[in-house]
């Protein structure tokens, strides 16, 4: 593959995780403790996987910050038969 073909792929996958960060920062309601999705990125499948949970974040004098969730977003994916990967990680704010 060549090298502008490559970058095109990588922005494919960086574009993918920066819609899907953007629905879950929009959605109401906390962010699903997992799911798996395939999207076609045109460059073919990409696996996006995603995990939440509760970032059990204290102040520093160790109030608990409640309802904040750790995201990470995981896509996958196949290049000339090697798994690839990016991954991207953020918190959600949903109050209780």
């Amino acid at each position: 593959m060549n090298a502008s073909m490559l970058n095109a792929e990588e922005d494919a996958v960086r574009q993918i995780l920066s819609n899907r960060m953007a629905e879950i920062q929009t959605a109401r309601g906390a962010p699903d403790s997992a799911k798996e999705d395939k999207v076609d990125s045109g460059y073919g499948m990409i696996k996006l996987l995603q995990k939440s949970a509760s970032a059990e974040l204290t102040e520093p004098n160790n109030t608990q910050l409640n309802g904040i969730n750790l995201v990470i977003l995981t896509a996958q994916w196949q290049r000339g038969g090697v798994s690839q990967s990016k991954q991207i990680k953020f918190y959600v704010y949903r109050p209780r």
